[in-house]
Formats: C-alpha cells, structure tokens, sequence
C-alpha cells in the first residue's frame, strides 16, 4: 500500500529557536551533539547563533539525606557544562565519595544510592535556595549560570518541566504482601533494583495537579523546531508532557516536532524504557513508541519520527499513520554521529525552503 507523507513545515528562513524535551543521559548526549552541530555548521538551516532551549524531566528527583537531588536537571546541567563523568554518564568528573563512605560508617539508609562529595554541593546550594523560597527553575538558572554560562552564553536555557514536587514510583512484584505487589520509589528500582523486577505499573505522583515552570508553554509556543531526543518515552518524555498544559502546548505550536527512538531493534540502547513500555502496554519497538506518540494530524504530538536503520521495515507502519518518518543510523558514538541524527530529524520535518 502506498502511504503519503505529509508535507515538511517551511521556515521562512534559517531556524534560530530549537526547544528539546529532555530526560537525562540519552536527552543529554542528544543534545550535546546538536550543540556540536550548530557550532559546526553542520545542521542545515539552522543559524549559527540559534537559542536552544532544554525543557528537563523532573519527575525523577528526591529527597536524600536532607538534600533535594535532580538526576535529570543536573545530567543536562553537567554534560553541556562539561563536568559530567563520561564514563559513568551521570555525576560529576573526577569524583571521590567520602561522604558516602562515612553515613555508610553510620549506618545511615540508603547505602545505595551515593552522593559524590563534588556533586553535594549541588545539592546543598539548590536545597538551601529551595529552602529560602526559591522556586526549582530559579534555583536551577542559578545554578546554571556556573555550568552553562561560560560555555554557551546565553544562548543555551534549562528548565525544568514544573516548580512542583512531582515524582515517580513503580509498582513491582511482592509475593510477601497482601496485595501481591509494592510501590518503590523511581530511584529505587533503578539504581537498588536495577530495573530487573517487571515493572506492573508507573504511578507519576503530583504531576495532575503541576503546573508548567516559568518559560516552557513559552519556549514551545515560540520555538521554529520541537525534538523529542531519545530519552524514555514513559518516565522522562512522558512526565514532561504529562504536566497539564504541556501537551497541549505541543500540539498546538506552529513548530515542526519531531522526534527519535530511543528503541533499536527490540530493545532500549541504554536504560529502562523497555521495561517502562511493558509497564503501559506499548509495544517495546521503534514503531511501537512513535505510534504511542501519535502523529498531531490525529491528535498525538509529532510531525516526524525517526528509527534506526535496523528498522527500517518498520517506517511504512509510521507513514500511513500520518508521521513522516526515515531510518538512520541513531547511534551516538560521538559528537559528529549525534549531530547527524539531530540534522537528520530537522530533514523530515522542516524545508529550508
């Protein structure tokens, strides 16, 4: 059957306002190799002094050991600062854990999740704001102003998705209790747990009754283009356009979205987004999460969907369900690899004519 694509947004000149809903390490690795294309010349149609703006997922953070902690948020903050440890991908570079070790000592809970000693005084300076009544978003352009200033000037902005205390919990198996299940908090099953339990169900505490941070329906309704990186599609893209407000603002906004899967072949390239697809009941493949998005011409969120080469096969299911779609090599192995991907997003949505 032959399928129509529909037809790429015209800019009316070169794109100077980019807007990306962002999880954590794959959002941040995307992200970074955008940066490294515009800085490069090498995304067609895009200025070279184009504003990037980075709505971040924070539906993960929590509260520990007194300090208030943003996974996400600081992922971002730290990759496009460059003080992320490359080789972990999250917490900051050359790292020691003497605090860990001495509330181990103490036997304070959780021993699991550690707090490297550089990476607390992040912590320690967002807490204190917090606590002084400082919102999250002014508390994190503070704080970018060390890590995203000297590099980018002003021409990259993180925010958070909401200023509301919105967070994550999944249900798992518990033969033990009466219901036959228990509700973990996001971090525990990812960083205790490892995400080796089926996650039964995802339950997003606060998020129905957030509200958007300063500057998000904004970047949206203003942007040229919308990326949705490949981050998880269920617990980082789907917390943000879960916050009431958001979705419709994607939907609405005159900008090309589009978006890149985080699934190659049958499986997540790096983290839990299969076990989060299984969770509600969508099919763990690259289709399966562009579908779950929907295309806006029925109702969904997305102009635009690109799969790995690998699956290809999948793109005629794309197209007739109304999304522009291609198959390219999604796998960021370095700057200039990344910055294809994100050149070759901008392609399926937006004619530089």
């Amino acid at each position: 059957m032959e399928t129509t694509q529909p037809t790429p947004a015209a800019t009316g000149g070169p794109l100077r306002r980019l807007t990306v809903l962002s999880g954590g390490m794959g959002g941040a690795k995307f992200i970074q190799g955008l940066l490294h294309g515009i800085a490069t010349g090498s995304l067609p149609g895009v200025a070279p002094d184009a504003q990037v703006t980075v709505i971040a997922n924070t539906a993960d953070d929590w509260w520990i050991h007194g300090l208030k902690v943003c996974p996400d948020l600081d992922t971002v903050m730290y990759t496009l600062g460059d003080g992320i440890d490359p080789e972990r991908g999250w917490g900051r570079r050359a790292e020691t854990w003497s605090v860990k070790e001495e509330l181990a000592s103490y036997g304070v809970e959780p021993t699991w999740f550690g707090l490297g000693d550089r990476d607390v005084a992040t912590h320690l300076v967002r807490t204190q704001m917090l606590d002084a009544g400082y919102p999250l978003s002014a508390v994190t352009k503070a704080l970018c102003r060390r890590w995203l200033t000297p590099v980018h000037g002003d021409t990259v902005t993180l925010l958070p998705m909401s200023d509301d205390r919105v967070e994550t919990h999944v249900a798992i198996p518990a033969p033990e209790t009466p219901s036959g299940r228990r509700v973990v908090h996001f971090q525990e099953y990812w960083v205790r747990l490892r995400a080796e339990l089926p996650a039964e169900a995802v339950v997003v505490v606060g998020l129905d009754s957030s509200t958007p941070a300063p500057g998000v329906l904004e970047a949206i309704a203003e942007a040229d283009v919308v990326l949705v990186p490949p981050s998880n599609p269920v617990v980082s893209v789907g917390t943000i356009l879960g916050v009431p407000g958001v979705r419709d603002a994607v939907r609405a906004t005159t900008a090309p979205v589009v978006g890149l899967s985080p699934i190659v072949g049958t499986s997540h390239v790096r983290g839990m987004a299969e076990q989060m697809l299984t969770a509600i009941g969508v099919e763990v493949s690259a289709a399966g999460v562009g579908l779950n998005y929907g295309a806006r011409s029925g109702g969904g969120v997305l102009d635009g969907w690109l799969v790995d080469e690998r699956d290809r096969d999948q793109v005629d299911r794309l197209t007739a369900a109304g999304l522009r779609a291609a198959a390219v090599p999604l796998m960021m192995t370095d700057h200039d690899a990344t910055a294809a991907m994100a050149a070759a997003a901008l392609a399926l949505v937006v004619d530089p004519a």
